[in-house]
């Protein structure tokens, strides 16, 4: 009897372990809403799943942190990360997460911040007694990065803002400086280039009056527990996406990517400087 109670017990772990190995669950940190992450990673979902002969499943997060937790606790083995968020995730986990893969333009990324056109706000001096949103703590482009140069500007935005916010994502910032509820918004320039290409903010209203130089960003990290062969597809999947393909320039224009290419954790060596000269990270 004993017998037979652990051999079934040895073949439904068996089974619970295979079916693991068979689902890929990936994620990002949430910069838009979860209905338009949805839409946007639906067809790398679907190319992921023929590339790699199994299922792959997209697990939206409810913030920044909740996607670090998610890769740092295996509860998804592929992470859409930022700068920042994988510094963290880093630190979290003792260096058991690996970036392997970022798009070309994360090599030169930039934050830009904007304002009302008409607001007078033409440099970072001038937002002293201003309001003033950033998007997630835990975002590198819509936090960590424009207060690096908000401080090298003499400008501590606890101190010298007359209100701080935070907005939890890219789009409710930009959303925050079109209604008026702050002065200005530091934001990611790709998600401020999407609302302009697809006339979701007039420029004639709202515009960047400030563009940080460029910076390391955003990647796709691992953990590192993942066997080598399916890190291997991953990447190959990745970097044999093409613009001259119709599958490629759909999944590469959802991503605002023109190709992704290998990065490595040295990359980000310079964003865990800032952000711990920050205080953002200790």
């Amino acid at each position: 009897m004993l017998r037979t109670l652990i051999g079934t017990l040895l073949v439904c772990l068996t089974a619970a372990h295979a079916s693991a190995q068979d689902v890929l669950r990936v994620s990002t940190i949430p910069e838009e809403a979860a209905s338009e992450q949805i839409r946007k990673f639906a067809p790398l979902v679907k190319y992921l799943e023929r590339r790699l002969g199994m299922k792959v499943v997209f697990r939206p997060v409810s913030d920044y942190p909740a996607a670090v937790e998610a890769l740092v606790n295996k509860q998804i083995e592929l992470a859409w990360l930022g700068g920042l968020t994988f510094v963290q995730a880093d630190i979290r986990s003792g260096g058991k997460v690996i970036p392997i893969l970022q798009r070309e333009e994360d090599t030169r990324f930039q934050s830009v911040f904007i304002s009302k056109t008409g607001s007078g706000i033409t440099q970072l001096t001038q937002l002293k007694g201003k309001t003033l949103t950033f998007g997630s703590p835990s975002s590198t482009s819509g936090h960590l990065m424009p207060r690096s140069y908000l401080l090298e500007a003499g400008i501590d935005p606890e101190k010298d803002l007359s209100k701080l916010a935070y907005s939890g994502a890219h789009d409710a910032s930009i959303a925050a400086v079109v209604s008026g509820r702050v002065d200005a918004a530091a934001v990611d320039m790709t998600v401020w280039r999407k609302f302009v290409e697809s006339k979701r903010v007039d420029t004639t209203q709202v515009n960047v009056f400030y563009e940080t130089p460029s910076f390391y960003n955003y990647n796709w990290t691992i953990h590192a527990d993942m066997p080598a062969e399916l890190r291997a597809k991953i990447e190959r999947a990745f970097l044999e996406l093409s613009i001259d393909t119709p599958e490629g320039k759909e999944i590469l224009g959802l991503a605002r990517a023109t190709r992704y290419i290998p990065t490595k954790a040295e990359n980000y060596k310079g964003m865990e400087q800032a952000a711990r000269n920050a205080g953002l990270i200790k």
